[in-house]
């Protein structure tokens, strides 16, 4: 029995040295894989990023930049890309509803995406009618049309400047677009005569400026904005309290009043409420019951309130006008329009800044303007020194919420510094 003994254990031995020299530990599957891992890895490249423009896939595709040319037309870019006759006849057939063919414009851009074969075959052509809006014309399988829009973001911006001249040439100067200077001469309308500012007067504005591919496209909101005039400070703060968008000042007053106070966008007065005026046309002295604007022909004019038309006709003196008459106390009258707007008839309601017609010269005037009269209780009065009633100030609700917003906007004023020796002075971005 021992010899068995003395066997098994000899066998033992042998069975345990076999697995110690032959099976793997976990230290040998380490290090196999730190070489495995410090093997060279330039043979591994990393997949690139696919390229699309506007959803379609452009690697490995050639895109053309250009603009449509005079008396061109989809077909002459198409056909000349190898697309048939039959798919662009089909195109026209589905874009109907989606855009209007006729409306593509002479110098409007557009990509065109193409194959890399000697024909430069189109896949697909990308239209763009302004900075923002785009049509995509599909063109291979079953052609087809769709829209889309580039994503516009807001970056804050600010400007301040001092007065030499007029705040439009002053802004001007600055580079500005003039949609800045028409909105901020419409939040101070009733607490500044924009037309008699002095040299010297200056003002801070906060804004957002639209953005698309990082291009600026236009004007947002004023967010808020500080007047100096003739020794007086004018704030505005920008606040919706649930019944659109307003300006209040500190104490949460409305700047806006019933009515606009021009009926163009901020232009030029060239001639004013007179009990006594000379006449250019009939060469005499007479009653001026109304304020010129000056502007260039075709300017969009603007009802001044809500109201209801009550009369939008040609007449001898008057050339082509719109009457409106806005409650039992007031009504407005725009005279010498080149064209009434569409749509303009009596008993039309229409609401506060809607476009009513265009500047003109006809009726008896000399030049491209709008003679805006305005009447208060049955009686003309001077448009610009009528007492108008303002809008509903901040509600009692909202007063806390509001002076926070005010508060942190008039500290964000403060801190632009005005220019000392320049007139302008452009901030950067927020």
């Amino acid at each position: 029995m021992k010899i068995y003994y003395w066997l098994g254990g000899v066998l033992v031995v042998l069975i345990a040295a076999a697995v110690f020299l032959f099976v793997p530990t976990k230290g040998d599957f380490a290090t196999e894989q730190e070489e495995v891992a410090l093997q060279p890895t330039d043979t591994l490249q990393a997949v690139p990023e696919p390229t699309f423009l506007h959803g379609i896939l452009i690697d490995s595709m050639e895109v053309l930049h250009n603009t449509i040319k005079q008396n061109q037309y989809l077909s002459d870019i198409l056909t000349s890309h190898n697309i048939s006759n039959e798919t662009i006849h089909d195109l026209t057939i589905r874009a109907k509803g989606v855009f209007d063919l006729r409306k593509m414009g002479v110098h409007k851009p557009y990509d065109l995406v193409c194959y890399n074969d000697s024909l430069l075959t189109a896949k697909a052509m990308v239209y763009y009618p302004n900075d923002v809006d785009f049509v995509i014309f599909h063109l291979e399988d079953s052609a087809f049309v769709e829209t889309g829009s580039k994503k516009v973001v807001l970056q804050e911006k600010t400007a301040t400047g001092v007065i030499q001249n007029s705040l439009a040439v002053t802004m001007e100067e600055m580079g500005l677009s003039p949609i800045l200077t028409n909105d901020l001469a419409d939040v101070f309308a009733w607490q500044i005569d924009f037309f008699r500012l002095y040299p010297g007067d200056r003002f801070k504005v906060i804004y957002d400026e639209e953005l698309a591919d990082g291009k600026q496209i236009g004007i947002g909101d004023i967010k808020a904005a500080v007047f100096e005039h003739d020794g007086h400070e004018y704030y505005a703060y920008y606040y919706n309290q649930g019944t659109g968008i307003d300006y209040f000042d500190d104490e949460g007053n409305s700047l806006r009043k019933a009515f606009l106070k021009y009926p163009v966008k901020f232009s030029r007065i060239s001639s004013r409420y007179s009990g006594k005026r000379y006449h250019p046309v009939q060469k005499r002295y007479k009653a001026h019951l109304g304020t010129d604007f000056a502007a260039p022909k075709g300017t969009s004019i603007r009802t001044v309130g809500d109201g209801v038309v009550v009369e939008a006709r040609y007449s001898k003196y008057n050339g082509n006008y719109v009457k409106i008459k806005h409650n039992s106390m007031y009504s407005t009258q725009y005279l010498h329009m080149s064209k009434i707007a569409s749509g303009m008839r009596p008993g039309v309601h229409v609401k506060q800044g809607q476009t009513i017609g265009f500047v003109g010269s006809t009726g008896l005037a000399t030049g491209d303007h709008v003679c805006f009269r305005f009447w208060k209780g049955g009686y003309q009065v001077d448009a610009l020194k009528v007492q108008i009633p303002a809008a509903e100030p901040i509600k009692t609700e909202k007063m806390e919420d509001f002076k926070a917003v005010a508060s942190s906007m008039k500290k964000e004023l403060n801190n632009i510094a005005y220019p000392e020796t320049s007139a302008v002075s452009l901030g950067g971005n927020k």
